[in-house]
């Protein structure tokens, strides 16, 4: 696998070792061992999968501590623009977003450490991801921020297709109303 950084601390890009051949393919999604010999300490204990049509957009998502979660997304089909945004006060990268394409195609991974909110938005006929979690979902604890900010202007290339966004998260706050603790 090879890891590359992103310039948000602790946000990696992750591209496995993809073995293909006449059957098909094989690559590890997550090993332990490999993770914590590239110096990422995450053991998740949760997994979470998504299906969603294209234009949907989710989030942007996240615990507050103590139920904090770092995650590690994938695309098992399709294709999305997956979008992490900062929230460690203190972090030179605090109220930032960072977004990348992630397809079942190139396997492509994202980690996002604890402290940021995550969504995405479909960009194929539908798309299923797959989020490994390091803590237990708690809706005590849930939040978001509205993925229409004005201030964070995410482009969500969703371009003429138009969007998809639950009630729930079109209740979501502006990040400058949002609760967070990191």
């Amino acid at each position: 696998m090879k890891i590359f950084k992103t310039g948000f601390e602790g946000l990696l890009i992750i591209k496995p070792d993809i073995y293909n051949d006449t059957r098909g393919y094989f690559f590890e999604s997550y090993n332990n061992k490999s993770y914590l010999e590239a110096g990422l300490d995450f053991l998740p204990v949760q997994d979470n999968e998504s299906k969603s049509s294209i234009g949907v957009v989710r989030g942007l998502h996240y615990q507050l501590k103590p139920f904090d979660q770092a995650k590690l997304i994938r695309v098992i089909e399709g294709k999305i623009f997956d979008v992490a945004l900062d929230l460690r006060r203190g972090s030179p990268t605090f109220g930032k977003w960072y977004g990348t394409e992630l397809d079942s195609e190139s396997k492509t991974q994202l980690f996002i450490p604890k402290g940021f909110a995550h969504g995405f938005s479909v960009l194929s006929e539908k798309a299923i991801i797959l989020y490994k979690c390091d803590n237990f979902y708690n809706p005590e604890y849930e939040r978001g921020i509205s993925v229409m900010d004005p201030d964070l202007t995410i482009d969500w290339r969703t371009g003429e297709t138009e969007m998809i966004i639950s009630v729930k998260d079109s209740g979501n706050p502006l990040f400058r109303d949002a609760e967070y603790n990191f």
